[in-house]
């Protein structure tokens, strides 16, 4: 982008923000000056494409898998006290993104036959934060064309199994699942205040469940389902032979794992959504929680800045005790 543009709904966004301005919208229904469009910008990954009018804005969620959605974007301003915190498990509550993306690197090597093989540091932001199938659609595409899914997936969820059992036989990976700094005093402090609590990933249930039980463990917290207030997750893999749950071309950045998280869980009304808070470090994620229409804090240590999504959130912080100061 050369100039500020305003989007509705979000506001001024500033040249350096990461964002691409376009002059049509990838699936080339919206054009600049046509229809009524002001202009159409896209995140830094351009996962989101954000289509502008006078009194409004669409974002189109682009999606590999061949099913994208639009969706209109709220306005959000926080608003204490706060009801209802939200937050992401794989690098906000727990760091585990690096183990993940191994996985998605041996799955590659697996379809290439070649166990040198390693992800290249500009995939990060295409092998993380997204659903799986996704991630394994990007590595597809780029590394190895001529593979399916069906196949990536099934090697992708052989390795899954084989390294999560090896983690609970106390064999596994080294330091798979930490909690994040800080995360046991901040969730200590929101239980003491009152304010719900939702966890929310886009990981299949499957892998986000050993995730979570580990970090609990670890903080000696004891029962992730009796600490929180509500759990989403992705569901579970569609597999042969097995009955599967939506979750693979609704995750994030969509806003339903979201939505559902707070008007359904926790019982909040869209009009109350400003008294409740989303917290993430994944770009995707910061979509998914503005889209679901309620305000969003980014956390530093995951992809926010490369994926040019910073500028959606409402407070970006270093640290949960950044976060707590913002809240009380």
């Amino acid at each position: 982008m050369t100039t500020t543009t305003i989007i509705p709904g979000v506001g001024f966004v500033a040249p350096d923000s990461g964002f691409i301005s376009m002059l049509k919208s990838s699936d080339g229904l919206f054009e600049t000056g046509e229809l009524g469009v002001r202009s159409i910008v896209a995140s830094g990954d351009r996962k989101v494409e954000f289509i502008t009018f006078e009194k409004g804005t669409l974002a189109l969620v682009n999606s590999s898998m061949g099913y994208p959605a639009y969706y209109p974007v709220h306005p959000v301003q926080l608003q204490k006290p706060i009801r209802g915190v939200l937050m992401d498990l794989d690098g906000t509550t727990v760091r585990s993104e690096e183990f993940w993306m191994w996985i998605i690197q041996m799955t590659t090597a697996s379809l290439l036959e070649d166990p040198n093989f390693t992800l290249e540091e500009a995939d990060k932001p295409f092998v993380s934060g997204h659903s799986v199938s996704e991630h394994l659609k990007y590595c597809i595409q780029k590394y190895c064309p001529k593979k399916t899914i069906e196949e990536a997936r099934s090697i992708y969820f052989d390795h899954t199994h084989r390294e999560l059992e090896e983690i609970v036989q106390g064999r596994g990976k080294t330091g798979a699942f930490v909690p994040t700094p800080g995360v046991k005093n901040f969730l200590l402090e929101l239980k003491r205040m009152n304010v719900k609590l939702g966890l929310v990933t886009s990981g299949l249930y499957e892998k986000a469940w050993p995730e979570i039980l580990s970090a609990f463990k670890t903080m000696d917290l004891g029962d992730p389902r009796d600490f929180y207030d509500v759990i989403i997750s992705a569901g579970y893999p569609l597999k042969k032979g097995h009955v599967g749950t939506l979750g693979e071309l609704s995750p994030k950045p969509h806003p339903w794992l979201y939505a559902e998280t707070f008007r359904v869980g926790m019982g909040i009304e869209f009009e109350d959504r400003n008294s409740v808070i989303g917290i993430e470090d994944s770009g995707a994620g910061i979509c998914s929680i503005r889209l679901a229409g309620i305000p969003a804090i980014g956390l530093a240590g995951g992809n926010i800045i490369e994926s040019g999504t910073q500028f959606l959130c409402n407070h970006y912080c270093q640290n949960f005790e950044e976060i707590l100061n913002i809240i009380c």
